[in-house]
């Protein structure tokens, strides 16, 4: 861990596209350094319908101290049918001697949402070749958005959206992170998506991204969740933080949290439906915050002036 680097706002812009959304931060342990995976939308390029939110690689930024991002290119070799396809919001976890990567899938370039979604499993030892290892079968065909998170010893558990149930968080229990149980659904109390479980303070938490801001809940047990204040619905005074934060990961170093989100800094807040974005609208950057737990609270003031020691 580093001893502190202030904190840039935006944090990072995906310098060939302008579209990083959904972020996760991961160590990588070969090159000993912060590894950020993210969607990589098109922002800059032509849109038909939402045809520059598919055709989406996930692009790579390494941080040897979590504040300043180098952009490294996308991950190569994830096709495992022909075709140009897509790929959104990556969760990666290291387990057992691998890294484990489940991410969102959606056959070639749709310019509508009418197409199945699937997450699907890959492999690797070193987060630059990854291997194919299955499509998983959850609770529909229109699953996204995996967190994946150890709940006991030998024992995983997966949090996803599910499209086919109302938008709704269900999970799904592994002992080998590789065949997988499905539990049920867990949050239905607003539509969502984008699930992060974490636990900080003596408490477990679970964020989800539902359209107005960051949905919190806690729990007991990984399963019965309790809603509480949300988080970052309201935008801040940093450069391009101004509205509302998206699909969000929380880093906890040392029992410090950080909290890394996605903002669209000029999209309108109330956009017609079939509005076709321009590039302002449409390009997105990648901010942090600093995440506390105060009287049993989660809390975060997105203007706060921190330095961050990951």
């Amino acid at each position: 861990m580093n001893q502190g680097v202030a904190v840039q706002a935006p944090l990072f812009r995906d310098p060939i596209y302008d579209g990083a959304t959904d972020p996760v931060i991961i160590w990588n342990q070969e090159e000993e350094c912060w590894w950020m995976l993210y969607t990589q939308r098109r922002s800059t390029e032509l849109s038909i319908g939402v045809s520059h939110i598919h055709g989406t690689k996930i692009g790579v930024a390494s941080s040897k101290d979590g504040g300043n991002w180098l952009y490294r290119g996308t991950l190569l070799g994830l096709e495992f049918e022909h075709g140009h396809n897509t790929f959104w919001a990556p969760e990666v976890i290291f387990a057992n001697g691998k890294y484990h990567m489940y991410v969102s899938y959606v056959r070639g370039i749709p310019s509508n949402w009418n197409y199945e979604r699937h997450i699907v499993h890959y492999t690797a030892t070193d987060l630059w070749e990854w291997q194919f290892e299955s499509i998983l079968e959850l609770s529909s065909n229109r699953v996204i958005d995996a967190c994946v998170y150890q709940i006991e010893e030998g024992g995983y558990k997966m949090w996803y959206k599910d499209e086919g149930h109302g938008s709704h968080t269900y999970s799904a229990y592994s002992d080998d992170l590789y065949h997988w149980e499905v539990l049920g659904e867990e949050i239905s109390d607003v539509p969502h998506e984008g699930p992060n479980v974490f636990e900080l303070g003596g408490r477990k938490w679970m964020i989800t991204d539902y359209w107005n801001g960051l949905a919190v809940y806690h729990s007991e047990d990984f399963t019965h969740w309790v809603r509480s204040e949300d988080l970052l619905g309201e935008g801040g005074s940093r450069t391009d933080d101004g509205v509302m934060a998206n699909h969000a990961d929380v880093v906890v170093v040392n029992d410090e949290a950080y909290i890394f989100y996605f903002v669209h800094p000029e999209f309108p807040r109330e956009m017609r439906r079939g509005h076709k974005m321009t590039y302002k609208e449409a390009r997105t950057v990648i901010q942090v915050a600093h995440l506390r737990v105060e009287d049993g609270k989660l809390c975060c003031d997105r203007d706060e002036v921190f330095e961050l020691k990951m």
